[in-house]
């Protein structure tokens, strides 16, 4: 398997250009279905979110493409004044916590963005006609930004959804919206995004590799190591 590095310089080598080509021949148009912001039968929307993109999701107002429905559990529900705390942005990753008689507990790597009591995303919210809108959308993770592709590189995150479409090294995931046509434009500015998020992710990876350290958690105690260090559920210092 290649290393992390070797990868991360195979991201950054990425044409833009043949992705987009990638992109257009695949094709792809939102639906705004929703499908890639909600939960699915038991498994709780699960997307993964750099410190950084936290803390600008956490100062971000709620976004013209759409407003919270009446009775929504998002963070939009009522204007944003202030800044979010951490948690009503994101949580730990689940995976690798075991469940506790006093919850989650254990250590585990990156965040998720934070889930409702349904298990959508926070962010997601549906209009009276039924359709769906990111109430952060200028302020959406890349991950967002780039569903329903991803490149075919390890130590890149797969989202949600079997691939079941391949051009180049780029991977499209179960979405209604592929195969409708795209304009130039907008493949290339997916790709751009697709290409940012590749090297964000071997860059994450590496520094969470680097920066990990075994951390001693006891009943009910959750660690999170992201590329800034070990941290608390509610992103502070574990040292502090």
């Amino acid at each position: 398997m290649p290393s992390l590095e070797t990868e991360l310089e195979r991201a950054r080598e990425l044409s833009v250009d043949d992705l987009a080509d990638a992109i257009e021949s695949i094709g792809f148009e939102c639906t705004r279905c929703g499908a890639c912001c909600t939960s699915h039968g038991e498994d709780e929307h699960t997307a993964t979110v750099f410190p950084d993109e936290v803390r600008e999701l956490q100062g971000a107002t709620a976004s013209d493409d759409g407003a919270p429905a009446t009775g929504s559990d998002t963070p939009e529900s009522d204007a944003t004044a202030e800044a979010r705390d951490w948690r009503d942005v994101a949580r730990p990753m689940p995976y690798g916590l075991t469940e506790g008689e006093d919850g989650p507990e254990g250590e585990t790597f990156e965040w998720a963005l934070q889930t409702g009591g349904c298990g959508d995303c926070v962010f997601y919210a549906e209009d009276d006609d039924g359709v769906g809108a990111c109430t952060a959308h200028d302020d959406r993770p890349l991950i967002c930004r780039t569903y329903p592709f991803s490149v075919a590189l390890d130590g890149t995150s797969q989202p949600m959804g079997e691939a079941v479409d391949e051009a180049g090294v780029v991977r499209a995931h179960e979405c209604e919206g592929l195969g409708r046509d795209i304009s130039r434009e907008d493949a290339e500015a997916l790709a751009a995004a697709l290409k940012e998020r590749a090297v964000r992710e071997l860059e994450e990876a590496i520094d969470v590799r680097d920066e990990y350290a075994p951390a001693d958690t006891g009943a009910g105690e959750v660690v999170v190591h992201d590329s800034e260090g070990a941290k608390r559920p509610d992103g502070t210092r574990l040292s502090n």
